[in-house]
């Protein structure tokens, strides 16, 4: 969330940042925004119990109100239904820290340790009904250190992830990411679009546009 309301600053970005929803009233995200100038609701998920539909009924109303045109998803723990997801297709997008379609769900860097994998990262995607299913809009890839532990490896791939999201909103913002037969395709007036941050030989992420 901060990593895109800083993006949004600069004059040129092709998306504003305007409104913060967060389902946990207390959550330190809430008092970053208002200390930027963002508007922020609070909507907490508990009173409605095991009524999803009616959560998100009075979450679509907020998004209504303010116009919303593209949602992000960061750290919202909570599944959505179809219908809600199918309203929102091609303008919903979800951080995911693996290089989907690897180690979905919860635990994806002990998911990676524990494969013995090189290289993990992180994968901004659009939202469908299965969970870190959808079309893939860009990635960003970190090594995978042999003294890596669960909290190291997260830390270095939280770099990344701060990095790429305001990348993958740039591009859906600019309409250079389209839903085309269930693929999610980068396309420019310039021509082919770059959506990869890769590991250089030392380390820190090189590339990407």
């Amino acid at each position: 969330m901060a990593a895109l309301i800083a993006a949004a600053q600069d004059p040129n970005y092709p998306a504003q940042i305007v409104l913060i929803v967060s389902n946990q009233p207390h959550a330190p995200g809430l008092t970053l925004a208002r200390q930027h100038g963002v508007a922020c609701v609070a909507l907490d998920h508990r009173p409605y119990g095991q009524d999803r539909t009616a959560f998100e009924r009075d979450l679509q109303t907020i998004l209504d109100e303010h116009a919303i045109e593209i949602v992000c998803l960061a750290g919202f723990m909570r599944l959505f239904t179809a219908p809600f997801v199918q309203h929102w297709q091609g303008r919903m997008l979800n951080i995911h820290p693996s290089l989907l379609p690897s180690f979905r769900g919860l635990d994806p860097h002990g998911q990676a340790l524990r494969a013995g994998v090189k290289i993990t990262g992180a994968t901004v995607h659009f939202v469908v009904t299965e969970t870190d299913a959808g079309p893939i809009v860009a990635q960003g890839a970190v090594p995978v250190l042999e003294n890596d532990t669960t909290d190291t490896l997260e830390a270095r791939v939280l770099a990344v992830e701060h990095r790429l999201y305001p990348l993958a909103l740039r591009l859906v913002a600019q309409g250079c990411a389209r839903l085309i037969g269930g693929r999610c395709v980068l396309a420019a007036a310039g021509g082919v679009v770059d959506a990869l941050l890769v590991p250089s030989d030392h380390g820190p992420l090189s590339g990407g546009h």
